[in-house]
């Protein structure tokens, strides 16, 4: 069998072992003789896997007893009316700070709910940067301050997150979650959909502190209330089981591997791999993110031509290259380096970059 060079944007790499794992338990889980997909989620069998898998992010994310650890449904894309809808309440209003496409589709179902501002946005530059702390717009009373962490298009990330006080700073950390260290004290909500560091698609984590869920409106849907979930341990209904076994699965991969800072230091070598190509290339290769706000989850560039790109993209899908080419928003090239993408496969992309470059 060859693996592929995956660098999709997600759903995502997913751990070798991992997946050698769940191949060994696919069709007998723990001596059930059944498969955990067949399992009742409310049998012990199943609610040790849904348990651990909380257990140990928490351990991982070092989080605090006064956060709920929440699996849920929906995506990311969900979590975009869930926090306004919880959290928004009428006569206070939300700051958004725009740095891409993420965060302007969290603000337009926002406006739906309620009051919005935009206290920061990178839109002049088309994304390349994030806005510095000191320029931000950040109210006293504002019902929250939110901040998308890692932008996959634009390939720029947070380095430094803005402290906003008593205001609850909340994050979508979907791409760039369990990717490095992270005070989570910082943070009154952070979500994320699973599919890029976390696991498959089709499980969202939300990490969200316990007084928060006070602010719920108790008229409001109820698989939209966050307290439907933190009071059933995301249970209400069906949970993905088998999504949450994976997760659980690469969590403890993670924690293999020597936890979150180990993983941080892995990912800075792989980024440091193809942005130096990018770097020492002369001008041949074009990094679209200026190199304070780059993202070590993704790196996209240009070449010197949209001729030049077909022909590096065509050229790397024959040599097992997936997944290089850049969002259709704004084309280009783009690798997802996301924990799971091996070493390996920024050493093969760092040399037939090389490579490529010396051709044309």
């Amino acid at each position: 069998m060859k693996r592929a060079f995956n660098f999709n944007a997600g759903p995502a790499a997913l751990p070798l072992d991992v997946l050698k794992e769940a191949q060994a338990e696919l069709l007998d889980f723990n001596g059930t003789g059944m498969s955990v997909m067949e399992l009742s989620h409310r049998s012990k069998d199943y609610e040790a896997v849904h348990n651990g898998a909380q257990e140990l992010l928490r351990k991982l994310l070092a989080i605090p007893e006064d956060y709920e650890v929440l699996f849920v449904q929906g995506g990311a894309s969900q979590q975009f009316s869930m926090i306004p809808m919880n959290l928004l309440p009428e006569g206070k209003a939300a700051n958004y700070i725009i740095t891409g496409v993420w965060s302007e589709k969290a603000l337009d179902e926002a406006k739906k709910e309620g009051e919005t501002k935009v206290g920061g946005n990178s839109a002049d530059k088309k994304h390349n940067y994030i806005p510095a702390l000191a320029d931000l717009d950040l109210g006293s009373d504002e019902a929250y301050v939110h901040v998308t962490s890692n932008n996959t298009i634009y390939g720029t990330q947070w380095k430094q997150f803005p402290n906003t006080g008593d205001v609850p700073l909340i994050a979508d950390m979907s791409s760039d979650i369990l990717s490095k260290s992270l005070d989570i004290n910082q943070f009154g909500v952070i979500y994320a959909g699973a599919q890029k560091n976390l696991g498959p698609s089709g499980v969202t984590v939300v990490i969200i502190r316990k007084d928060l869920l006070e602010r719920s409106p108790k008229n409001m849907p109820t698989m939209l209330n966050y307290n439907t979930h933190a009071s059933k341990n995301s249970m209400y209904n069906t949970p993905p089981t088998f999504g949450i076994y994976l997760l659980g699965k690469v969590l403890g991969w993670v924690e293999r591997y020597g936890g979150v800072k180990a993983i941080e230091k892995l990912n800075e070598l792989k980024a440091t791999m193809i942005y130096d190509a990018i770097d020492q290339s002369n001008g041949f290769y074009i990094g679209h993110a200026e190199k304070a706000s780059r993202s070590l989850m993704n790196v996209t560039f240009n070449l010197a031509s949209q001729e030049l790109e077909k022909t590096f993209l065509a050229e790397a899908k024959t040599k097992g290259f997936v997944g290089l080419n850049g969002h259709r928003s704004i084309g280009g090239c783009r690798a997802s380096i996301y924990n799971a993408v091996p070493v390996e496969s920024c050493e093969a992309l760092r040399e037939f970059m090389l490579e490529f470059k010396a051709k044309n």
